[in-house]
């Protein structure tokens, strides 16, 4: 498959103040340091991390919300900041779905009004009333629902209406950004069956953002774990799961909760964690998981590892995989 969405050494550093009596020196949060991967046309990509990792200025940098510090992401090999202003084009074809469905949708406007805005914006040669009707009965929501406010809805049905939002550009490239993480238990499998037949349906490819690793084993065709702005690894799911490298991912992996003694077998043997995660203010030299990486060298706290391809399709960083 071809490579639709490209990042290259990405980095967006956020200057949040000043410290120092006598000299000032700039505060610098590294939300995102230097990562490096591609999504494959027509697939779902899991970036996966707690709190925390940069995963969603990932998102928001995509979107166009945010410039790259340095760096680039690319497009269907389009560089999405060679503009000032990104060109309308570009903006149609790529699409995010926010995590919280109650604070992305203007609770002043119907849900007609709210569908009719991109649809008047990236395809006003249709009419806009027939193709309100279609996008919602896309994501499953009847006619009714034209004329309610958002603050009559369930979450589930918001993010409904998020999705047909979304949708309404005919993107190629959504980003879900923790699409389920603010819904009822009850709820979230309908959401994400959801998801899935929209992109069989309409070809899309998805960065799909969660802190849920066994969401990502139902539904990523690959994985990539994130760690205070960097990647740790990233892998084929099958083999993600059933081979896991880095230290880190084993304790994320190890951590998921299960419900019979065959799943607990499945688990990679119990990595226990030193500590809280550092802030991202003041993050540690060299590797920045050595501080609680139960399995640390003395190179760790020195130099900061580099991605290494330890079989094809599968790369780590650690320290434990050094370069060949």
């Amino acid at each position: 498959m071809a490579d639709i969405l490209t990042f290259n050494d990405l980095k967006k550093h956020f200057v949040i103040g000043q410290e120092g009596f006598l000299r000032r020196e700039p505060i610098t949060v590294k939300a995102v340091d230097g990562i490096s991967f591609a999504v494959q046309e027509g697939e779902t990509f899991g970036l996966v991390g707690e709190s925390g990792s940069g995963k969603s200025t990932v998102a928001y940098t995509t979107i166009g919300m945010y410039r790259p510090t340095t760096g680039t992401i690319r497009f269907r090999d389009k560089d999405l900041f060679a503009d000032k202003k990104r060109p309308l084009a570009l903006r149609k074809q790529i699409q995010i779905v926010f995590q919280d469905p109650g604070s992305s949708l203007n609770p002043r406007r119907t849900v007609a009004q709210i569908l009719a805005l991109p649809l008047r914006l990236h395809r006003p040669q249709e009419n806009v009333l027939q193709q309100t009707a279609q996008l919602l009965d896309m994501v499953e929501l009847t006619l009714e629902y034209m004329h309610k406010y958002p603050q009559t809805l369930s979450g589930g049905e918001k993010q409904m209406v998020a999705i047909a939002r979304a949708l309404a550009t005919e993107p190629s490239f959504v980003i879900l950004d923790e699409p389920t993480s603010a819904l009822d238990v009850s709820i979230q499998g309908k959401i994400i069956n959801l998801i899935m037949r929209l992109q069989r349906e309409f070809n899309l490819t998805y960065l799909f953002i969660t802190h849920d690793l066994s969401l990502m084993r139902n539904v990523a065709s690959r994985v990539a774990i994130m760690y205070l702005g960097k990647i740790c690894e990233i892998a084929d799911a099958v083999e993600f799961f059933r081979t896991p490298y880095h230290p880190y991912t084993q304790m994320l992996l190890a951590s998921i909760p299960v419900l019979s003694e065959e799943e607990e077998a499945l688990k990679p043997r119990k990595t226990v964690s030193r500590g809280e995660i550092p802030s991202p203010v003041n993050i540690p030299s060299g590797c920045s998981f050595h501080l609680r990486c139960p399995r640390h060298m003395d190179i760790c706290s020195v130099v900061d590892p580099v991605m290494v391809e330890v079989e094809a399709g599968h790369s780590v960083r650690c320290h434990l995989f050094p370069p060949s």
